[in-house]
């Protein structure tokens, strides 16, 4: 069956980095979308950036642009978000998703990202 499983979450300083793993499995992972969205606490979901099967084309949400890295291994069936100059407002929850059609068809457990000092 499809699995999504992220890592690399913790707790970090302002101004800090992080790389969130996303481990995809049960499904032919470059053949789809794939996407990071995360939820706040006390807020509702974000999409927080996306890449298409290949990796040559990245999308990212305004909040994140410029600070924030997409990335995919095909080989390693492994989705990456390289995450600098991180804010408080970053804070989150992280979840890979799926993209199929128009849908985020699957969903992770999610990573907690969490900055503060």
């Amino acid at each position: 069956q499809v699995q999504l499983v992220e890592s690399g979450g913790g707790l970090v300083q302002p101004g800090g980095s992080l790389r969130l793993s996303c481990a995809a499995s049960g499904f032919t992972f470059s053949t789809y979308y794939m996407n990071w969205v995360r939820q706040a606490p006390g807020n509702g979901l974000e999409w927080v950036s996306g890449m298409n099967p290949d990796g040559g084309s990245t999308n990212y949400a305004d909040s994140v642009k410029g600070r924030f890295t997409i990335s995919r291994d095909n080989a390693k069936n492994t989705l990456y978000l390289q995450m600098n100059s991180l804010k408080p407002e970053d804070t989150a929850l992280y979840y890979c998703t799926r993209v199929l059609g128009n849908e985020y068809d699957h969903w992770g457990q999610g990573t907690q990202v969490t900055v503060s000092s």
